[in-house]
């Protein structure tokens, strides 16, 4: 009997314990930036020790195809490798600046922390990230501003080539929104920071034809944060 009774207590314990870790929570991403558009976001909740990416190291395969070329079908698959609970593409395409777009995850007993991503165009290989943040076990609303981040894989010539999104392939695939410059010389054709590292933002010119940029000075800049994320736990 008091073998029965401590096996009860023990699973009793050990449900508490998977329900206090385990959480429903939404998350709120809204893009602060003038000119620059998120592509397909994904947001996943993970064990502490995994990390879709990080400043200093170097970029993934699966991080460079989606920071060069938009596409987070990789990093997705990473998700599910690792048992991970995640959220593809709240927004249905791409999240227009000052727009928001909003989902919820219902996170497992070991998926303690959270991730984003998303490139940001028009940028070479520059993406907005939130690098394995801890979800409060705690009900309530929380705010986190993100920066932006360059995976360190392209050299940012700020040229546009519609339709590149190759990882590898020079360029930047899209610039929608305002239309870009064109026949620009381009501003680099290298990259010293081979690690993830803070953008240093786009700089675009003047010249609607030529000059060194294909970017716009007065609508593809920014500074940080540029996006908002806020996380609801219940």
């Amino acid at each position: 009997m008091k073998a029965k009774l401590l096996s009860l207590v023990c699973t009793s314990s050990l449900l508490a314990m998977s329900a206090a870790n385990a959480a429903d929570i939404d998350v709120k991403i809204t893009n602060l930036t003038q000119g620059i558009y998120f592509t397909p976001i994904l947001i996943g909740a993970h064990s502490s020790d995994a990390h879709l990416f990080q400043t200093g190291q170097a970029a993934s395969d699966a991080l460079q195809a989606m920071a060069e070329g938009g596409s987070i079908d990789a990093l997705s698959a990473t998700l599910d490798s690792i048992n991970a609970n995640k959220l593809a593409n709240p927004a249905e395409g791409l999240l227009a600046p000052a727009s928001s777009a909003m989902g919820s995850l219902s996170t497992t007993e070991n998926n303690t922390t959270l991730s984003i991503v998303a490139m940001m165009l028009p940028t070479n290989d520059g993406f907005v990230g939130l690098d394995a943040w801890k979800i409060p076990t705690e009900a309530g609303t929380y705010h986190i501003y993100l920066n932006a981040y360059d995976a360190g894989t392209e050299a940012n010539n700020e040229l546009v080539v519609d339709g590149s999104g190759a990882p590898g392939t020079p360029g930047i695939p899209a610039s929608p929104g305002a239309a870009p410059g064109t026949q620009g010389s381009g501003l680099t054709t290298t990259e010293t920071n081979t690690m993830v590292h803070i953008h240093r933002g786009n700089v675009g010119d003047d010249e609607a034809i030529g000059g060194k940029s294909d970017l716009h000075n007065t609508v593809h800049r920014w500074l940080n944060p540029v996006a908002k994320v806020t996380v609801t736990v219940k």
